[in-house]
Formats: structure tokens, sequence, C-alpha cells
């Protein structure tokens, strides 16, 4: 018998494999009619459609983005309603970027729908964003009021809480006082060389057109600084202005508080190894890309410039109620200014504290001063101490006699102790600290993306007030509110 070798079949006459199997019918060639309404393109219930019914329903307060617009000239520009429908619903994505956004006008059947079709360039986005970026922050407030309407604010019970947030700025590009002042001469020291040689060369250059096209090119008139040492001037103008500002901010910070000590009746004592009170602290650092960030510390253990942006947060869905922007790292520091802006707000959209209202915060916050403060604010505190020191009394038993020289300290934690105290502050965790993560997650909340601080707390209010829009869009949306 003799083998012969299978032949395969030309891969054109090979049935493909399932061709038996009956499919639905496709065909990417189909001409489509499409509807005649953007709004159909995009399914009922969509977040896209809640964000236009808010903007197009006057249900957020846009009167102050109109009012900028005075002068008739020039081309008209796109319409406010349908920038800031752009910015809520990319922002209740995640997407921030203006190029990105751009994109999103051409790509996402949504947005189309948001944008009529339309599709302003990044630069136009970009552009509205800066110019409204304080009314865009504002609308936190508008937020919290539709919030409040559709029922979903208690204000029974409140928790506090800081988180800190990514400036737009490497840590990298930061220098420390002893740094500048190191760098500074050594830059004076270069630049007088360069100087020297400079003139020297700018000597011998004199001597004849030849020597003078040779040293500085046939294009240069030769009294230019060369490079390197237009390099070097700036560096040392930067450097010269950052440690300017470093030393006004420290004789300010002593200024205020040798007058803190004068009120008090104590003398200021002047700091260890002779090192001048008025100056900075020799590891005091400035930012050169973002000046107004910090250096703190992250909850991944790593230090990084951020600002610390504050929250508090309603127990009842998780609505924002006050949120602040600091550049300070310790959250003891920022209470009394979020409780301000607390009042504030509550003032703006009719709101009353009730008679038992708690506020929840963790060790961070606690001090004499903030546990008078909150109760200033008509707030029951339940703030963690913390360790007692070996030198500090220990905290008295949750039954018995309370001492009469307790300490605010010792009271705070025995109130903690309770079985009602622990069980309303057991409740801190699960009210605050979601809502940074559902930021973080779903907005990308925790990168700044703007600098400046004034920039940075816009942005931060504006991600707030989008996290408290999901709140009402989950919960219902706008069928929540009573009309009339």
């Amino acid at each position: 018998m003799v083998e012969v070798e299978a032949v395969e079949a030309p891969a054109a006459e090979r049935a493909p494999v399932g061709a038996e199997k009956t499919f639905r019918a496709y065909d990417p060639d189909q001409v489509l009619l499409m509807a005649p309404s953007l709004r159909d393109w995009v399914p009922d219930g969509d977040l896209a459609h809640f964000v236009a019914d808010l903007v197009d329903s006057g249900a957020l307060d846009l009167s102050a983005i109109y009012a900028s617009y005075e002068e008739e000239r020039g081309f008209p520009p796109y319409d406010p309603r349908l920038m800031v429908k752009l910015l809520v619903y990319g922002y209740a994505n995640g997407v921030v970027s203006s190029r990105k956004l751009e994109r999103a006008t051409y790509r996402d059947v949504a947005v189309r729908m948001l944008c009529a079709d339309q599709h302003p360039d990044h630069r136009s986005i970009a552009r509205f964003r800066r110019r409204h970026l304080h009314a865009l922050g504002e609308l936190f407030v508008a937020a919290l009021r539709l919030c409040k309407q559709a029922r979903l604010v208690g204000l029974g019970v409140l928790a506090v809480d800081g988180t800190k947030l990514r400036a737009n700025a490497s840590r990298h590009k930061a220098m420390s006082y002893a740094r500048m002042v190191n760098k500074e001469a050594r830059l004076e020291r270069e630049i007088a060389l360069l100087r020297e040689r400079v003139d020297g060369l700018l000597a011998d250059a004199e001597a004849t057109d030849a020597a003078e096209d040779e040293a500085f090119g046939v294009d240069r008139r030769g009294d230019e600084l060369p490079d390197e040492l237009a390099r070097r001037e700036t560096r040392l103008a930067v450097i010269r202005e950052a440690k300017a500002a470093l030393e006004a901010e420290a004789a300010a910070v002593e200024e205020a508080r040798r007058g803190e000590l004068e009120d008090q009746g104590k003398r200021p004592r002047n700091p260890p190894g002779g090192r001048d009170p008025f100056a900075p602290k020799p590891t005091a650092q400035r930012n050169f890309t973002d000046p107004e960030s910090r250096i703190m510390k992250t909850s991944d253990g790593a230090f990084h410039q951020c600002y610390n942006g504050q929250a508090i947060v309603d127990s009842a869905t998780q609505v924002i109620v006050a949120c602040e922007l600091s550049d300070q790292a310790p959250d003891a520091r920022l209470l009394g200014a979020s409780l301000d802006q607390f009042d504030d707000n509550l003032s703006a959209i009719g709101a009353q504290l009730p008679a038992d209202a708690a506020l929840l915060g963790d060790a961070g916050y606690f001090s004499e001063d903030n546990v008078r403060i909150t109760s200033e604010h008509g707030l029951d505190a339940h703030i963690a101490t913390g360790r007692f020191k070996h030198s500090e009394p220990p905290a008295p038993a949750p039954r018995g006699p309370i001492p009469k020289d307790a300490t605010p300290k010792q009271l705070m934690a025995r109130k903690l102790k309770k079985k009602a105290g622990a069980a309303l502050y057991a409740r801190r965790k699960t009210i605050v600290e979601p809502v940074f993560g559902q930021m973080t997650t779903v907005q990308d909340a925790r990168q700044l993306r703007l600098r400046g601080k004034p920039a940075a707390r816009a942005q931060w209010r504006f991600h707030c007030a989008i996290h408290n829009l999901l709140k009402l869009h989950r919960n219902g949306g706008l069928a929540l509110i009573p009309t009339g």
C-alpha cells in the first residue's frame, strides 16, 4: 500500500467553524435611520438625563456664570448650560482632562446628547473652567440645597474627617531653606565667574569682527547673555523669590505667636541653638511648581506635595454638608473653619440643627478648644482623645462620680466609654470614610489638577458638589424634590 498525504483544502473553500449555527443579523455597512432626538439615543434613567434635567430646569443657579458675559463683541461663546453639563457629567465619571472631554464629545453618545452634537475644543473647555472656577466651586451650596429639599439630609449625626489631596506638583521640585541659602551662594559665585569670562571674552572680541563672529556667531550682536549664564541667573531669581517668601511667612507666624503669648501674659522663648526666631527653620520647604502646597504624609505612608481636604458628612445618605481645603497637615487646626462654613451652609439652604445633633471625629481633631468650638456651634462633640500620656491623669471610669477636677480630655474619654457614646462613635468610620473612597474611585478626586490654593479649593468643592449630585441621582433624582 502507498501512503498518500492528506491535502488540506484552501482556506477560502473551508466552511467556518460554527457555520451551521444561526446568529443574529450583523451588517457593519447597514445604513441606519437614527432617532430624530438625541435624548432617545440614551436609555431612560441614565446619569446623562439627570444632568440635562438638572441644568435645564434651573435647579442649579448659573446666574454667577451668566453675569460675567457683559461684552457683545467677539465670536459667540458656547452656551454655559452646555459647558456646565459637560463638566458635571465628566467629573461624575472621572473624566476631568479637557482633552479627554473634547474626545468624549465625539465618542460618547451621552456626551453628544448633553452637548447637542456640538464639540467644544479642549482650549474652550479649559478657558471656561478657569474663568468660572469660583462659580463652579460654589455650586456645592446649590447641590446641598437640592439634597436637603429631597430629604437626604438629616443633620442628626455628622462626622468630620480629612484627606490628603495630591497637588499638581512634584515633591522633587521643592527645596529647603537651608539648601536655598547654600544654593544661592553657589549660584552667585558661579555667575560672578561666568561674568568674568564673558567680560574677558567681550574685550578680546572687540579686536576684530572676525573674532566676534567666531565667539558669538554671525547672527548675534555679542552683548547677549550666554545661555549658561542666563540659565543660572533665572534659577537664582527663582530661589531668591522662594527664599524671601519663606522668610516673610516665618516672620508672620512668629509675630502671631508672640501676640498670642502676650495676650496670655507669657514671654516668648527663643529657639534653641541661637536661631533667629523670625527666620525660617532650616528644614522649611517651598515648592517651585505650586508654592502653596505642602509636603504631607499620605495614607500609603509616603510624603507628597498635598493639600488637606476637609469634609463634614451627614449620616442619612452620606451627603457632604461642608467642605474646606487647607495647606496645613494637622486636622485639629481646621475644625473651626469647617464648622463656620457649615453654619453658613445651613443658613443658605434654610436648615436648622436638631437639639441633639452630634459631631463625630477621630483623635486628630481633639483639643480642648475644638470641644468648646463644637459646642458653640450647637453640636455634641464625640471626638476620640487618643492615648493618654504617662504624665496625664487617666480617664475616669464610665460609671460612678465624675471627679471635680476632671479635664476636658478626661470627660471626653469617659463619654466615649459609655455605652451610648461608644455606639455613636462607632458609626464614624461608616459615615465619612466611605465618602472619600467613593470620590476617589468614581471621580478620581484624590488628585488635584489645578495649582494654587484658591484653584485647588474650588476644584475640591466642585468634586464635593458632584458627590452630592450623584447621591441625589442614585436616590431618585429630581423626582424627590417637591414641586409648588
